[in-house]
């Protein structure tokens, strides 16, 4: 397949992107918008109460991000015109039925035209609240695929998922689904559309009963997840909420639905689209390397031998959009894994090899003008060895200065309460980390090596 019968594909096409505000969307809608200024629309759906604060998140939130300077030079004095012709900010939220969209001739309109769905919307944070992941890492699939049937043109439904669905599996994994719904499926009652719902709202109706304060509320629905996910064999609660909406996906897709699952693993700055090195906010990897650079991270639970499984963003989407053309009008129900561990691994010794060499040529630079010196990081390959160290270096001089604070008449209480504070946020943190920091899972992307062909006819555009 040429690039010409891609981007021929993509003419006049209508797609749908949920999630638009997200760093992976962005880029897809940057990247359709370069390469093929024929698309038809692209409906953004934002989280939005009426179509003006819709429309103000999508000026601020995605156009008028760095991202898009290419995209704005070349098409000059003509880019507003082009967006407002493209792209529609759509205001709805896919927590509810019919993705939240209120207005019914516009949800007509958009049944009969849309072609593709890109389903990204997601809460990528580890420990939210059970009740919002939930919705919309769960619930929220649900809700798109009921739209999606709707469509009378779909060719393709795209979710992205994410790799670590698989849990803290070892070895090889494959692109299937098999062993996560035989997992799920062992949950006390499969049913956990009803379950996990019950669950949460009879927790939401007694917390509120007890009149406790909204921070307890959020304190004690983030602690469920984490106890709701860890039951069930995965780490935390957004892996565990993407498994099940995955397992949504994959029970209530009507056999002539087309549709893929995407699943890639840490997701880096862009690689060369629309240039290089652009990302938003702190990644999953980079908020280490940034602790690092500054002098603050000096010791980490790692194990230096595990594959650190990272892919650039624009790489992410050249492969969504192989993805889509390939198996348009398909009812294949195809895995992508858009990882490299197996075929050209790189493990954490490396990135802390690259680290130290880049940061001792190139050193950041403090508020004081003074460059920091930066030196191998120390890493503890177990989680028993990096306890101990945390017990010795830190819990016990806590407690003897709990001790003092008791015996003083609480004179250092406010000390006390800030290092106890850190401690306790440190030790969540590395629990929230540590099944990737020692992972020993491989992903099998042989669906995507197939595909390999197309990404480079798109890399190269």
């Amino acid at each position: 397949m040429e690039l010409e019968s891609i981007l021929a594909y993509l003419r006049n096409k209508t797609i749908l992107i949920t999630g638009a505000t997200g760093f992976l969307a962005m880029v897809f809608v940057e990247k359709i918008l370069r390469v093929q200024p024929d698309v038809k629309r692209l409906y953004l759906l934002l989280r939005a109460t009426d179509a003006e604060s819709a429309a103000y998140r999508m000026k601020n939130e995605i156009l008028g991000k760095e991202l898009f300077k290419v995209l704005r030079e070349t098409r000059g004095e003509d880019f507003d015109s082009f967006i407002s012709q493209k792209v529609v900010a759509l205001p709805g939220d896919v927590s509810f039925e019919n993705l939240g969209v209120k207005d019914v001739i516009l949800m007509k309109n958009m049944c009969t035209e849309i072609q593709i769905i890109v389903s990204s919307a997601a809460n990528t944070k580890f420990d939210e609240r059970y009740d919002i992941s939930l919705s919309i890492n769960t619930f929220g699939v649900l809700h798109m695929l009921s739209f999606a049937n709707k469509c009378l043109k779909l060719e393709m439904l795209l979710h992205i998922s994410t790799a670590y669905v698989c849990g803290e599996k070892v070895g090889l994994i494959l692109e299937d689904s098999t062993s996560m719904n035989n997992r799920v499926k062992k949950m006390p009652r499969f049913d956990f559309e009803v379950v996990e719902k019950n669950l949460v709202n009879e927790k939401l109706n007694e917390l509120r009963t007890q009149d406790v304060s909204e921070e307890v509320i959020t304190n004690t629905m983030k602690d469920l997840g984490i106890e709701r996910a860890k039951l069930h064999g995965w780490p935390n609660t957004y892996v565990f909420t993407k498994a099940m909406g995955e397992a949504l996906l994959n029970h209530h897709s009507k056999n002539n639905l087309p549709f893929v699952i995407v699943r890639p693993p840490i997701v880096s700055s862009t690689y060369s689209e629309p240039f290089p090195g652009w990302v938003q906010g702190y990644r999953t990897i980079d908020s280490v390397i940034a602790g690092y650079c500054k002098g603050k991270l000096t010791r980490l639970l790692l194990d230096p031998m595990t594959i650190c499984d990272m892919i650039p963003v624009d790489m992410v989407v050249n492969s969504i959009i192989a993805a889509i053309v390939v198996n348009a009008n398909k009812s294949s129900g195809i895995i992508y894994h858009m990882g490299s561990s197996l075929r050209n691994p790189i493990k954490f010794y490396d990135i802390r090899s690259f680290a130290f060499k880049y940061f001792t040529k190139y050193p950041w630079i403090n508020k004081d003008e003074k460059p920091i010196v930066v030196r191998k990081i120390s890493t503890f390959k177990t989680l028993a060895t990096f306890h101990m160290y945390m017990k010795i270096r830190y819990s016990l001089p806590l407690k003897g200065l709990k001790l003092v604070n008791k015996v003083s008449g609480q004179s250092f209480q406010d000390v006390y309460a800030k290092y106890n504070r850190k401690l306790r946020l440190a030790m969540r943190m590395v629990e929230l980390y540590r099944p990737y920091l020692l992972f020993k899972g491989m992903y099998v992307c042989f669906y995507l090596i197939i595909i390999n062909k197309i990404v480079s006819f798109l890399i190269m555009y």
